[in-house]
């Protein structure tokens, strides 16, 4: 069963119905975050039996919005590989450094597993249709769950999105239209569609759900290590929900007495090009101001403005993290040596973890002790012409 007891606005803080197909708070029409019994789900799963369980996000069912086990919609998302980089660790001078794969989800990103939730909500909650504005992964994502619950999806993406991801799309049975402009252009032709009321928008944090899905990264990762927490999370973020996400997760396993109080310091990654994060950051500021003529080889970080850029701050400065930008070329030289290290070939986006790494631990800021986790968050084959070209 599902601990699930209520929607709270993360901003006003009100209370929703749970069990409504909402898209943010009533009132403030801020984004909305799913709370549980942590109590009764404490009493009721003991985390240190949980090894037998499938080895997919769903091994946390219990804290996860889905009431019924036949409204969960599986492809086989989630408990992917921590690897210890040993080799680019060795390149880097860094004994203790991670690479948390999510490019071996379903459609090859961590998408998979905010998708895999709010598809899987949207059904149980009576939803018939979906639309979501994606910079790819999500698109590709969305598609596949859709067409495993029956329910019609309609993408809007940038027209200079990879073809990679139109065709993926199309054949996972996806309504698609290409719009000029960015992410931000996408969201408003979704919304403005003369059909959007009849679709549940599953855009990044204008739904509760997404969000629960990208959390079991933290609960993954604090498994994986023996039920501890790395000293450094280094996260690109577009969107930012994995990153606030996993910060909730770290909440509620302590608050369940899986651990302590310790939490890593979380570090934003965002690319030259768009850092409406970093900048936020550096300057002091509560949230983000959009970010004018976004450009970056790396689509998952091509997003102007995130609707949970105050929760992306709140999470980094709470952990005494930071925030960061880089540069195109370095993503992809990175790219390049973490394939020729670990056999791993990563997308622009997990690449650019490794360069913010490389560059922190050259600061100062990370120590030669420290346990570190990089996330690359696809496969690097969606970007295949990137090399190529």
């Amino acid at each position: 069963m599902s601990y699930l007891s209520h929607l709270e606005c993360s901003h006003c803080h009100e209370s929703a119905d749970p069990d409504a197909l909402l898209n943010s708070c009533p009132i403030c029409l801020k984004p909305l975050l799913a709370r549980y019994d942590l109590a009764a789900a404490s009493a009721a799963v003991n985390h240190l039996e949980t090894a037998d369980r499938p080895h997919s996000m769903w091994r946390f069912h219990e804290l996860l919005p889905v009431r019924k086990k036949s409204s969960r919609l599986s492809l086989g998302e989630g408990w992917t590989p921590l690897l210890h980089t040993k080799n680019l660790g060795e390149k880097l001078g860094h004994e203790s450094l991670y690479i948390k794969d999510e490019g071996a989800n379903p459609t090859g990103s961590f998408k998979a597993r905010g998708l895999g939730v709010a598809v899987s909500c949207a059904l149980e909650r009576g939803a018939s249709a979906l639309s979501i504005p994606s910079a790819g992964n999500a698109a590709s994502a969305m598609s596949a769950y859709a067409s495993l619950a029956g329910l019609k999806a309609f993408v809007f993406m940038p027209k200079d999105v990879p073809d990679v991801f139109v065709t993926e799309c199309s054949v996972l049975g996806a309504d698609i239209t290409l719009v000029d402009g960015l992410i931000t252009d996408a969201g408003r032709a979704a919304a403005e569609h003369p059909d959007a009321g009849n679709r549940f928008n599953v855009s990044t944090l204008k739904e509760p759900y997404r969000i629960e899905g990208k959390k079991t990264m933290g609960y993954e990762i604090a498994e994986q290590f023996g039920w501890t927490l790395p000293d450094v999370l280094i996260y690109p973020t577009g969107g930012g929900t994995g990153l606030i996400g996993m910060w909730k997760a770290f909440d509620e396993m302590e608050k369940m007495g899986w651990i302590d109080s310790r939490r890593p310091r979380m570090v934003s990654v965002q690319a030259v090009g768009c850092a409406p994060i970093v900048k936020a950051f550096e300057e002091g500021a509560a949230s983000a101001e959009p970010w004018q003529n976004a450009s970056t080889v790396a689509a998952g970080m091509r997003v102007p403005s995130a609707a949970g850029d105050f929760l992306i701050l709140d999470a980094i400065r709470e952990s005494n993290g930071t925030a960061l930008a880089v540069d195109d070329e370095s993503m992809l030289a990175m790219a390049t040596q973490i394939g020729r290290t670990e056999g791993l070939f990563a997308s622009p986006e997990g690449a650019a973890t490794a360069v913010a790494f490389e560059r922190l631990k050259s600061q100062g800021w990370i120590a030669p002790d420290d346990k570190v986790v990089l996330f690359n968050t696809g496969t690097g084959l969606k970007y295949f012409q990137l090399w190529s070209d």
